[in-house]
């Protein structure tokens, strides 16, 4: 078996490989296992909860997250900030930056700003998948590096809008996307927009609970 990525709903996602079981942002969503690994974005209650976050806990269970979130949950838990990168057997996680640059609670107070939150680069079975995290499309998103799947918000107010996704999706250049936080935008205007502007790039649509299988 390889990689299987399932979209549990908003942000939220199970990442299996052969030897974890990995969360990413669980908030939303049926959690049928057990986590070896959680990965927390930031701090806002539908990415950090600790309650969804202590059902799937277990004793030897390690949560990454951003320093602000370290006071609300329980367990081993350790943080993390932008370039940092940490090593769990064979799972490498890195941090990157996930910030708004167009979307504002009020005049130069952004909903994310540059160092709240974090975007992850976790690297296992020689796979790439980049969590962006909440964001809109950033400069450092160019520099990434090689990406097998991108899982990238799509749905505007807090985060990228579809056309920014695909704006996104094309310099990020992975072989597939996942659209996540996107309300109640139409993922399949994501998918148009960037296999029209790269047919090298696959959008895959999933329904909450679906999986894929990274090849």
């Amino acid at each position: 078996m390889g990689i299987v990525i399932k979209w549990l709903a908003h942000a939220g996602f199970l990442i299996k490989t052969p030897k974890k079981i990995i969360y990413v942002d669980p908030y939303e969503g049926q959690f049928s296992e057990k986590a070896d690994l959680i990965l927390v974005t930031h701090s806002h209650f539908d990415h950090c909860s600790p309650e969804k976050i202590a059902k799937i806990q277990k004793k030897e269970t390690i949560v990454v997250a951003p320093s602000d979130c370290i006071s609300k949950i329980k367990g081993n838990v350790k943080a993390i900030k932008v370039g940092e990168t940490a090593v769990f057997g064979d799972v490498k996680v890195k941090a990157v930056e996930a910030y708004n640059v167009k979307r504002f609670r009020s005049p130069g107070n952004p909903f994310h700003p540059a160092g709240f939150g974090v975007g992850y680069l976790i690297n296992a079975e020689d796979k790439v998948i980049y969590h962006a995290g909440d964001t809109d499309f950033i400069p450092e998103m160019r520099k990434l590096g090689h990406v097998d799947v991108a899982l990238v918000p799509s749905g505007g107010t807090y985060t990228m809008d579809n056309p920014e996704a695909a704006e996104a999706a094309v310099a990020i250049n992975p072989k597939v996307v996942v659209p996540m936080h996107r309300w109640d935008t139409k993922p399949e205007d994501l998918k148009v927009n960037v296999e029209r502007a790269n047919p090298n790039i696959k959008v895959i649509v999933l329904h909450e609970g679906e999986e894929y299988e990274v090849t």
